[in-house]
């Protein structure tokens, strides 16, 4: 898009869904026609998820007129929960008996079994026998001449033009029968194109309808039934146990255990409480919920995955913009080798005009480029949808086969290989005449007051372990500036702080021993802390972010995948680092970072390895996300920063679907691959049948048929691929 293109404004880009498309050639064409509309500016189609992003204005009229050639349907685009309802009045409007719903296919099938019926009766030559086949090629191909006709007067070559010649060309030469089977197969190898894209698509259908179209909403006193879209920010939602969440908010009342497999990809249940954030489509398993409304009903989490998906599904990836330059000079040079091939032989060696004319016409056929335009596009479609089914969001094309081609990952520390939240490891009582209960009961009443950040693993460690320390009176209560806090408790002034306050404190009895405890607990990455006396020290705790249980798991996998270089990336000191670099097992260690210092280092990283993802939060990490190959995030689900900045979002605070990533893209890179290498090796050799005189018009369309098949169903697999 230009820079004036890019100006547009949000008001004036208008988003429509189509109905009707048949192939990616034809999405191509309908763009370029609506482009040429007066007061359109821009427009740009998304073949995968079937819409167009009009710049400027056009009726619905002009748009379908545009679409005329392929009798497309264009509707305004609504919510995601609309495009839900519409999908699925959709499916019940195509639920049509089959001899119905293919009736032109099977007419024309008729029409062509009685013709060779009549050709083995009667003859070749026979009138009836040529009526039934030009009934057969009129029935099957009305829609396809037109289209082709058009297309040729106005200079236009895409598939439909190369079929239309062959088939006229077909007729001229009296090859009625064969040219009435190729009609026959061409239209069901559009058919089988058409069924592909469909069902890659539905993956995305099926998003769109885990949520409730109608939620239990208590209002003035009274739980009344309403439509979503009429559900307020504000108002509370009541869900009953086994009902699904059908808006996105905060749990007011109520505890219950909510599966978020839809929007995480995990299975396994949460726990819900008050204040617990919960989403649209998720499945409440247990308990009561009140839940109040945070979200309408276009910002839940579910419609935000779902448009991002479609976006995703638009986006071209490298590949397929290969493959759209490529088709454009393809189709002129088979039509440039087809004239060649009729016109060379009999002028330059006196071969048959007939025999020649009809190789010409085959290479016309075997030049559909069917199956190499629709190669790219379904594998996108299917490992991207497949991708977000199991709590992975995959922002495009191309971030799905720069994932595939990885060579280092790099790791954010605090939240991503631990779990950014803080947990009391050690505990130790020094006093024999001390009591561990009541000295744990003094640190929390004291740390209770503090504004320290670590105070909270010491008050879930008394929590745990059911320690009453709100009922411990703490008198003349203050905070020591960077070295820690003292209060009375009975009588006693008790100091909780580093090693340094105890070495100021003289009278304390600091020893050997409990330096190089102190010293053991910090090179273990943990926080150790001393609480006592002016005259003793009564004990040491130690505080440390938990290293998450699949981290070492996820890296040694991923070494495995072959990943040349896993890296943390840390702001803490070395020494935590190094403990908690060394556990989980990655091949670098790089601490003491400032933000400016991870995003110089990605780019080395990219510098020497090319392609290189770093895992963060997506808010914090933001400059070394943003310059790094991919950037992936984690815990999308709910965090909106995560969704906008990320180019891959772990939905689910979750590592474990990182392994799986790179594996589905490295699929998805592969079967790209041999789906466009398959393509064109297919017609290479079907053309070299050419010079040995071998090629006939079934081979031509069974070779193209064959390839497009073969490249659908090979993109497809990318639906079946599975975590470990």
């Amino acid at each position: 898009m230009s820079e004036q293109q890019a100006k547009l404004s949000e008001e004036e880009m208008k988003t429509y869904r189509v109905q009707g498309f048949t192939c990616a050639n034809c999405a191509g064409k309908f763009e370029n026609n609506v482009k040429k509309l007066p007061g359109v500016q821009d427009a740009k189609v998304n073949f995968g998820a079937s819409k167009i992003s009009v710049y400027g204005d056009a009726t619905i009229e002009e748009l379908e007129k545009a679409g005329a050639f392929e009798n497309l349907k264009v509707n305004p685009e609504k919510s995601a929960r609309h495009v839900s309802q519409e999908v699925t009045d959709d499916t019940k409007e195509e639920k049509v008996p089959f001899y119905k719903k293919y009736s032109t296919l099977l007419y024309s099938t008729s029409f062509l079994a009685f013709g060779y019926l009549s050709y083995f009766v009667n003859g070749e030559e026979n009138l009836l026998t040529t009526l039934l086949f030009l009934a057969s090629m009129l029935v099957g191909g009305l829609s396809l001449f037109k289209v082709g006709l058009q297309n040729l007067l106005r200079f236009e070559f895409d598939m439909k033009t190369l079929m239309t010649v062959a088939v006229i060309g077909g007729a001229i030469i009296g090859e009625w029968g064969e040219v009435a089977i190729v009609v026959i197969l061409f239209a069901i190898s559009e058919e089988l194109e058409r069924f592909s894209m469909d069902r890659a698509r539905n993956s995305i259908r099926s998003l769109m309808d885990i949520a409730p179209k109608e939620a239990l909403v208590r209002r003035n006193g009274q739980e009344i039934m309403i439509h979503v879209d009429e559900i307020a920010v504000g108002d509370i939602m009541i869900v009953k146990p086994g009902e699904k969440i059908a808006m996105d908010g905060v749990v007011v009342n109520g505890y219950s255990a909510v599966n978020q497999a839809a929007i995480t990809g995990e299975s396994v249940p949460v726990e819900k409480t008050v204040d617990d954030e919960v989403f649209a489509g998720t499945l409440n398993e247990e308990g009561l919920l009140e839940i109040k409304i945070t979200k309408l009903v276009e910002d839940t989490t579910i419609s935000k995955i779902i448009h991002l998906v479609e976006e995703a599904q638009g986006e071209r990836a490298p590949s397929q913009a290969f493959v759209d330059k490529f088709a454009k000079y393809y189709t002129p040079i088979i039509m440039i080798i087809a004239a060649l091939v009729a016109v060379v032989p009999p002028l330059l060696l006196g071969s048959s005009w007939e025999t020649w004319v009809y190789q010409g016409l085959a290479v016309l056929v075997v030049g559909c480029p069917c199956a190499l335009v629709i190669s790219t596009p379904i594998s996108i479609v299917s490992a991207i949808g497949n991708a977000a089914k199991k709590g992975v969001l995959v922002k495009g094309g191309v971030y799905l086969e720069e994932m595939g081609a990885l060579k280092a990952i790099a790791f954010d520390k605090t939240g991503t290989l631990t779990k950014g939240v803080p947990v009391v490891t050690d505990f130790d009582v020094l006093n024999n005449q001390t009591n561990e209960k009541d000295l744990l009961a003094i640190i929390t009443a004291l740390e209770y007051r503090s504004q320290h950040p670590l105070a909270s693993a010491i008050m879930k460690k008394a929590e745990e372990e059911n320690i009453l320390y709100s009922k411990v009176l703490v008198e003349d209560f203050s905070s020591i500036t960077g070295k820690g806090i003292k209060g009375i408790v009975n009588g006693m002034t008790y100091y909780i702080g580093s090693p340094k306050l105890f070495r100021e404190l003289l009278t304390t009895d600091f020893d050997k021993d409990l330096e190089q405890n102190i010293t053991a607990l910090q090179n273990q990455g943990k926080t150790a802390m001393i609480i006592g006396t002016e005259k003793e020290i009564l004990g040491i705790i130690a505080v440390a972010d938990e290293v998450r249980e699949s981290s070492k798991d996820i890296i040694q996998k991923l070494h495995q995948l072959g990943i040349k270089k896993t890296i943390m990336l840390t702001g803490d000191n070395k020494g935590t680092a190094n403990a908690i670099g060394s556990h989980v097992g990655v091949s670098d260690i790089r601490a003491d970072l400032m933000p400016q210092d991870k995003l110089e280092y990605i780019k080395q990283l990219r510098a020497d390895f090319g392609n290189v993802a770093m895992v963060g939060d997506g808010v914090n990490d933001a400059p070394a996300l943003a310059a790094s190959t991919v950037g992936i995030a984690m815990g999308g689900a709910g965090t909106d920063t995560a969704l906008e900045t990320a180019d891959v979002a772990l939905m689910g605070d979750d590592l474990r679907k990182l392994p799986f990533t790179v594996k589905l893209s490295r699929k998805a890179l592969n079967i790209i691959k041999a789906n466009i290498t398959f393509a064109i090796a297919i017609k290479f050799i079907a053309l070299l049948l050419v010079i040995p005189g071998w090629l006939t018009l079934w081979i031509a369309i069974l070779s193209d048929m064959g390839a497009t098949i073969l490249v659908a169903l090979n993109g497809l697999r990318l639906m079946r691929v599975k975590e470990e």
